[in-house]
């Protein structure tokens, strides 16, 4: 079938396509870049940076509604906006880095990271879980992996190939020590081991990359945001105030950094006891989102208390990959929300840029 229409008339008719985040339609936020016709195909390219994000796959999704109306198929094509100019030569490959992060420790934030992870790689996305908790580096057990790192060569250099677990890339120091070894490391050392990792590890291309931070605001936490292009970090908490409180010193260091809070995530924020069905608040309520409105940082949603969350962890099956009831729900949602974050930020950069541009 043929059609007349031109690339300039399909360019106003996706005027039609709303980018509700950014509160216009994706000609005039500069999200569409460019539109071309040629043997009854629309090629579209468009300035979308966080894959498999509910948000941007419904704008897809919309813009193949408006060209099929036309009578063309349509082809999508995306390109990641970059925030800066670093993240191309410092990770090659690696999309969007994205921090986990907690003031405190006990607050459930390896658990968050490793089921965000599993969660966007569920969604369909290219996924890498980075265990930078030296002290702790207990994601290997929580993902069920013993697996060593394999050494591969990359244009003529030797790298670290990570092993791969439930659909996901991983590098870890735990899974470079003996099981039982402590890890004794002044900050330097830990500092240098973290450097050498950046460097030697061959991710491969990944849209999203998952860091496990340690708790606290230390060396560690420094050279993470000193050495690699973080697109956003989520910080951890718990409802209780002193988890809270030692949260909210997290996301001040991150704004000392220039880094963006993606948003805050409330960690076992309720049990409902299987017996009764009623929810009881054990460690209180509400001080996630208390804390975002505080620091004036998006709310991502409450994960509750529940034992099935522990026993994938000690099982090295997470819950997003073993359930299907309200609390994976919950891990789902929190990665969709996670991946909606990293596209506003990305787009509403890219929409700066343009307006500043004209």
């Amino acid at each position: 079938m043929t059609t007349d229409i031109t690339a300039a008339d399909l360019r106003d008719r996706l005027r039609a396509v709303d980018d509700p985040a950014l509160g216009t339609d994706i000609v005039t936020a500069g999200v569409l870049l460019d539109v071309t016709i040629a043997d009854d195909t629309a090629e579209i390219e468009l300035a979308l940076g966080a894959p498999h994000a509910p948000d941007e796959a419904a704008i897809a999704d919309h813009i193949r509604e408006v060209v099929a109306e036309t009578g063309l198929a349509c082809e999508l094509s995306a390109s990641v906006p970059l925030v800066d100019d670093h993240e191309t030569s410092v990770m090659p490959g690696v999309r969007n880095v994205i921090v986990v992060a907690s003031g405190k420790g006990g607050v459930g934030k390896s658990t968050v990271a490793v089921n965000l992870a599993a969660g966007l790689a569920e969604r369909g996305a290219d996924v890498g879980l980075f265990d930078a908790d030296v002290y702790g580096p207990n994601v290997p057990q929580m993902l069920g992996s013993e697996a060593e790192p394999a050494v591969t060569t990359v244009n003529g250099e030797d790298r670290i190939e990570p092993p791969t677990a439930h659909g996901l890339s991983l590098m870890s120091v735990g899974l470079m020590i003996e099981e039982d070894d402590p890890v004794v490391w002044r900050g330097p050392v830990a500092q240098d081991t973290l450097t050498s990792l950046f460097e030697d590890v061959s991710w491969g291309g990944l849209d999203y990359l998952i860091v496990d931070l340690p708790p606290g605001t230390g060396d560690v936490q420094l050279t993470i945001l000193q050495n690699l292009p973080v697109t956003g970090t989520v910080v951890v908490t718990t409802p209780q105030s002193v988890a809270v409180d030692d949260a909210r010193r997290g996301v001040e260091m991150f704004a000392e950094y220039d880094t963006n809070v993606l948003g805050v995530v409330e960690n076992m924020s309720g049990f409902v006891c299987p017996d009764c069905g009623n929810q009881h608040d054990i460690f209180g309520d509400d001080g996630g989102q208390s804390l975002a409105a505080a620091v004036d940082v998006p709310y991502l949603g409450s994960l509750p208390l529940d034992p099935a969350v522990r026993m994938g962890g000690d099982d090295g099956n997470p819950i997003v990959r073993r359930e299907n009831n309200d609390t994976a729900a919950a891990f789902r949602s929190l990665a969709g929300t996670v991946a909606n974050k990293v596209g506003i930020l990305r787009r509403h950069h890219h929409q700066q840029q343009a307006t500043a541009s004209e």
